[in-house]
């Protein structure tokens, strides 16, 4: 099993843009201190949902502020920026951490990054794989050349180099984009907004289920899951609502409102939300249904600086070890009747 935490670096109410990218340095210095093995950075543009719109730059300097935890993104958006400046970053990192940056790469949404970058709607809709296949052929060739539909240039050397390339996964949220992803033997990063029986179906869907593939969780622990469930539906909506009115689409095509109390009591009931043995019991039972042995948890959700700290380290001393044990001895079991 790893286990990882999922930061967004949300603006909450009130609270500067500083302020929330102090605490997302804090939180990843706090999740190595607690036994996880991983950081996850999402990206976004013009936006209170989260404040980081390189997350490949933020990456770099919570590797320089760790010493043993990994570092993702999840995810870079290839739709709005060119693939070889993104391999290129993502080589730089692999190389300064010494392998501990891993690289989640996503298509990204209609959104307005589109015209701001120039990159255009149609780089959105026709050429995620395109650009997922010039990524892995940078971080893979000593010199390369290209011509395709959306990309055309000239052989040049590959600089600089990863010793070994970094891991490379893809956010997955449809049938398409899942059939990409195992053409090219890639893990899928799949997101909360689903739970077990649909992450489930996307593996079976996928074909590649030993691969390390990674389900995204909201995670809030207390010791009891009234206790958490009320703190969530207190917090989680006063960012969560100003957060997702940010999603603009580029070409004025209709985006369904969703009701932040609502999809607040939705995720609460599909995630690890409650006492330590709740929030353990859920995470085993991802595990034991889905077969994904890679979990990330977004701990931010309460809504203050103290209580992510608190958060991240009530998981790692008293739910990790808990799931670790229980998928131990489900192992162990299943190899028992063989």
């Amino acid at each position: 099993m790893r286990f990882g935490i999922f930061l967004l670096a949300a603006r909450y109410p009130g609270q500067g843009d500083a302020a929330a990218l102090t605490r997302t340095v804090e939180a990843a210095v706090a999740a190595e201190k607690a036994g996880f093995d991983d950081v996850w950075l999402a990206e976004h543009h013009f936006m209170s949902y989260g404040v980081i719109p390189s997350a490949p730059l933020m990456a770099g300097h919570l590797l320089a502020s760790t010493r043993r935890i990994h570092v993702g993104t999840a995810v870079s958006v290839l739709s709005n920026q060119h693939p070889v400046a993104l391999a290129e970053q993502a080589a730089m990192l692999s190389l300064l951490s010494g392998g501990r940056f891993r690289l989640g790469v996503g298509r990204g949404g209609p959104w307005r990054d589109l015209e701001v970058f120039g990159t255009g709607l149609r780089r959105y809709e026709e050429g995620f794989a395109e650009s997922l296949d010039l990524l892995l052929a940078w971080l893979g060739s000593e010199r390369l050349g290209w011509r395709g539909e959306h990309f055309s240039f000239r052989e040049v050397p590959v600089v600089p180099r990863p010793v070994v390339p970094p891991p490379v996964s893809v956010a997955c949220t449809s049938p398409a984009t899942e059939a990409i992803a195992a053409e090219r033997g890639l893990p899928m990063l799949l997101g909360m907004h689903v739970g077990d029986a649909e992450k489930a179906a996307a593996v079976e869907r996928h074909g590649l289920p030993d691969l390390p593939h990674i389900s995204t969780h909201l995670a809030q622990v207390a010791d009891t899951r009234e206790q958490a469930v009320r703190t969530l539906l207190a917090e989680m909506p006063r960012w969560l609502g100003p957060g997702l009115d940010g999603y603009v689409p580029v070409d004025g095509r209709p985006r369904p409102s969703r009701d932040p109390v609502a999809y607040t009591r939705h995720l609460c009931d599909l995630h690890p939300v409650g006492s330590p043995d709740d929030c353990a019991a859920s995470l085993a039972a991802t595990a034991e249904r889905t077969g994904i042995r890679h979990l990330i948890l977004l701990v931010e959700a309460a809504g203050s600086h103290r209580a992510t700290l608190d958060n991240i380290t009530r998981l790692g001393e008293q739910v990790l070890p808990k799931v670790r044990a229980a998928v131990r001895f489900s192992s162990r079991g299943v190899r028992g009747t063989d």
